[in-house]
């Protein structure tokens, strides 16, 4: 059986990610902070080892489907988003420009809401209550997460000072 173009991505990622994996455990350990610094690579790399795994064992599945008989649906034409791409790539980079200037918080919640809005105009009262409430919570979570617990700086904002 031969690999679809899933299954060898699949694989790619597996081994970047397993050797990353390993080299993480060469880092440093810090005698006063009980997490170091592999701690979230290492948590990022398990978790894209597992999710390349998985899209291997997909597209196989998929393709053994196909072979067997059954026969499987036509794949659609994917369709092209360019101007969706440059949008959203517009959008980060304005997060950049904003991001000194008005502080992590701020920026943040336009940031999402921005980028939620480029994928998905909401249309309903319910969606932009839905859309400004993960705004909110990203960046106070994130906030909360990094710069309180993990003791981590965030940027302040010249604009704002917060």
């Amino acid at each position: 059986m031969r690999l679809g173009r899933d299954s060898f991505a699949g694989l790619i990622f597996v081994v970047v990610s397993l050797v990353l994996l390993v080299q993480s455990f060469g880092l440093p350990q810090l005698p006063l902070v009980p997490v170091g610094p592999g701690f979230y690579p290492r948590i990022v790399l398990v978790f894209m080892a597992v999710t390349s795994a998985a899209l291997v064992v997909q597209d196989l599945l998929a393709r053994r489907t196909g072979a067997a008989g059954v026969a499987a649906p036509a794949p659609a034409q994917p369709q092209r988003a360019y101007g969706l791409v440059a949008l959203s790539f517009a959008v980060i980079a304005l997060y950049i420009v904003l991001l000194p200037l008005l502080g992590y918080r701020i920026a943040t919640v336009l940031f999402v809401a921005a980028m939620q809005m480029t994928l998905e105009r909401p249309t309903t009262w319910r969606q932009w209550t839905v859309l400004a409430a993960i705004a909110i919570g990203t960046s106070a979570v994130t906030y909360l997460v990094f710069e309180r617990y993990l003791a981590v700086l965030l940027p302040r904002g010249s604009w704002t000072n917060w």
